[in-house]
């Protein structure tokens, strides 16, 4: 009954889903105030409070179209406004004709990937990368091509990347600020990159779209800027969701930026569009799309101080315990290096003290695990004990 694509995803479920549903088990054993749950990407800050002023005052004011079909690609209007707030912000020039309404990330990298790969094209990703990029690529028939990580800073493998790309490479997909690391992609690196994509185009005769994957463009701490990657290099798609930027991860709103730089942008936003409808989405939310309009002509923004409060706690304190980390630039997780070669073995120990923790290997990234530090800054304080508790057994401390 079930698909031969569908049957190695069901045996090698999320992980990181599998982790959730464990902490909500263990919760209703233990308490939820007793179960530390840091596995999923989930916001805990609450979505700022211009995001209900607009649901009210849209469905006062608009109802009479809110909930009804638009174009593929979504309203002109939202459009025209993200792509001047994007103007404002990155000196870019975009207008509603590079702005493609998405149901979130996933959905926009879907539709991205299904209107460039034809079978057997090659998709370049950087480990540590989110586990879903190798599923979405799957999904049109492209073959995933890993770079090894970089566990000194985590920037990218640029010398395997060069060694890598063929003529059968057509897209590089990269995630800044990084989800596990919380690492941004510095200017140099994407200068590196851009200079190496530019020369392969060139040596096969070939053009390579670079996918920037970017939810988490806003959180970005300590006076980091990130990088805007249109401004490096041409053939660059920007996939962009407010799931975090507004603690809006449920609502699945988010858009795809086709540059007019782009080669065949026109034809690449006409046939994204079409994909938009026949992978199923048809549209983004109608009344969600009404909202994002408001809340960047209000100025609605993330509250960013919460999750680097809980940053610094988590990871001065990790430190302390004896564990390994890079701090963490961007995004709202923790890589921490495990005390055992097997994280998982770890994962494991830690689960005992019902610290819920994401191995790396689901990262493609062994030796690490993911701390999502999206939670109450309470939570934190109550697990700490429980970190110290590990680290003792391993001899951190």
């Amino acid at each position: 009954m079930i698909s031969q694509k569908m049957k190695p995803l069901l045996q090698n479920n999320s992980v990181i889903r599998s982790m959730f549903e464990e902490g909500k088990r263990l919760s209703q054993i233990y308490g939820s105030e007793n179960v530390y749950d840091f596995s999923l990407g989930n916001p805990n800050v609450p979505a700022p409070a211009e995001v209900e002023t607009a649901i009210l005052e849209i469905l006062k004011e608009e109802s009479a179209f809110v909930h009804g079909y638009m174009s593929n690609s979504g309203y002109e209007d939202v459009r025209e406004t993200i792509a001047q707030s994007l103007n404002r912000k990155f000196g870019t020039n975009f207008g509603q004709r590079n702005i493609l309404m998405t149901v979130g990330a996933a959905s926009g990298l879907n539709i991205i990937l299904k209107t460039i790969l034809d079978f057997g094209d090659e998709v370049i990703v950087f480990a540590p990368y989110f586990v879903e990029y190798g599923n979405y690529v799957h999904n049109y028939d492209g073959r995933l091509v890993v770079i090894s990580p970089n566990t000194v800073d985590f920037q990218p493998n640029l010398k395997e990347f060069e060694e890598k790309l063929t003529p059968r490479t057509k897209a590089v997909m990269i995630n800044t600020p990084n989800n596990p690391t919380g690492v941004v992609y510095s200017d140099e690196t994407l200068k590196k990159l851009a200079d190496i994509l530019r020369a392969k185009e060139a040596e096969f005769e070939i053009s390579i779209v670079l996918i920037s994957d970017e939810p988490y463009r806003e959180l970005a701490y300590d006076g980091v800027k990130v990088p805007y990657v249109t401004n490096y290099y041409d053939n660059t798609i920007i996939c962009y969701s407010y799931s975090k930027s507004l603690s809006l991860a449920g609502e699945r709103i988010g858009y795809l930026v086709i540059p007019d730089e782009l080669q065949d942008s026109g034809d690449v936003f006409a046939a994204a569009t079409i994909a938009n409808r026949v992978i199923g989405c048809v549209n983004a939310p109608s009344l969600m799309q009404r909202v994002i309009k408001r809340c960047i002509e209000g100025g609605a923004s993330v509250n960013l101080e919460a999750y680097d409060k809980n940053r610094n706690l988590l990871y001065n304190s990790l430190k302390e315990y004896g564990f390994e980390c890079i701090r963490p630039e961007g995004a709202f997780y923790l890589f921490v290096k495990s005390p055992v070669a097997d994280e998982r073995e770890f994962c494991a120990k830690a689960q005992e003290h019902r610290l819920l923790l994401v191995p790396g290997s689901s990262f493609a990234c062994p030796g690490y695990v993911r701390i999502a530090y999206c939670v109450s800054y309470e939570q934190i304080e109550r697990s700490l004990p429980a970190f110290q508790a590990v680290a003792r057994e391993y001899g951190l401390i």
